[in-house]
């Protein structure tokens, strides 16, 4: 194994406890593959701003890893440890739609984005981490019907126009997990009475001095009439 290599590595472990996430020797792996991967397509299709490889690290990697245990717990409390439906609206290189199929196994990811190389970038990364629970799809979300469990955005747009525009995406017992950087109170405000932010999760990314976290959205009342007020 190359420096660089072990050095990204040491990285990701040292993350990985900061963070109090156990993964296997194949996750790992996954992981580290999948950011090569990243990088090696960015030199053609741009897939990213991020270059450096301890840069991606930080702001790719670790920034995605730090949402799993929080969707493990809700999963767990939901009752959704089996066969759960994640959709990341946005997911563009697949963060963090990617990181959470190679750490959730058992759960079902499928990463919408309207930019075709981008999709066939999620596709790729699918059959060259084997991953079985991982698909991409090239498509506007707004046109989505398929019932997911949990629809995940990463710095994708507005609150009010992320559940807007995913709407129709989301199971009656469905949830939004936005991952944010600073607390949107702005965009909080904006949001329709008809939906309830039930849990604000502040995140801690080891060695990214930024602010993040992860706000927890559902539908108050009766969905169908709810999601038809949006």
């Amino acid at each position: 194994m190359a420096g660089a290599e072990k050095d990204l590595r040491a990285g990701l472990l040292t993350g990985l406890k900061a963070l109090g996430l156990e993964l296997s020797e194949r996750q790992l792996v996954q992981l580290l593959d999948y950011q090569a991967l990243i990088a090696k397509w960015t030199q053609v299709y741009n897939l990213t701003a991020v270059r450096g490889p301890a840069e991606m690290m930080t702001h790719h990697l670790l920034d995605s890893l730090a949402a799993v245990l929080p969707l493990r717990r809700h999963l767990q409390q939901a009752g959704l440890e089996q066969g759960a439906k994640l959709l990341d609206v946005g997911s563009g290189a697949g963060l963090p739609g990617v990181v959470l199929a190679i750490c959730c196994p058992t759960l079902a990811v499928t990463c919408v984005d309207t930019v075709a190389k981008k999709v066939a970038f999620i596709r790729q990364a699918a059959l060259a981490l084997k991953l079985p629970n991982l698909a991409g799809l090239h498509a506007r979300v707004e046109s989505m019907e398929q019932p997911f469990d949990v629809i995940c955005s990463r710095a994708f747009a507005s609150l009010a126009d992320f559940t807007q525009w995913s709407a129709s995406a989301l199971a009656p017992h469905g949830v939004w997990m936005a991952m944010k950087g600073k607390h949107p109170a702005d965009e909080l405000a904006a949001l329709p009475s008809a939906l309830e932010v039930f849990h604000v999760e502040q995140l801690q990314v080891p060695g990214l001095a930024a602010e993040r976290c992860i706000l927890w959205i559902r539908v108050q009342k009766d969905p169908k009439e709810a999601l038809a007020a949006l």
